[in-house]
């Protein structure tokens, strides 16, 4: 991510992009909330932690599952 030193501090170009939690990514993807949990612990989601609560930008939601991250792991690749 490119960061804009046009300013005084230190903005990301995605910075006016709105930071979503667990449960809207979920209604975005169209998942239940225990998925999303469940990707962030075996499939690499993208994703900050803010605390104890988990923090997303839907682009890199969008760009995750375009790229493949959400897709189905076939049952013996997943013992």
């Amino acid at each position: 991510m490119a960061v804009n030193k046009s300013k005084g501090n230190m903005e990301t170009e995605s910075s006016s992009e709105q930071w979503v939690s667990v449960e809207q990514v979920a209604q975005h993807l169209n998942v239940k909330p225990d998925t999303v949990y469940k990707w962030l612990e075996r499939k690499d989601m993208p994703a900050h932690k803010v605390g104890r609560l988990w923090r997303f930008r839907i682009s890199e939601i969008d760009q995750w599952v375009k790229s493949g991250g959400a897709a189905e792991v076939k049952r013996s690749d997943a013992e």
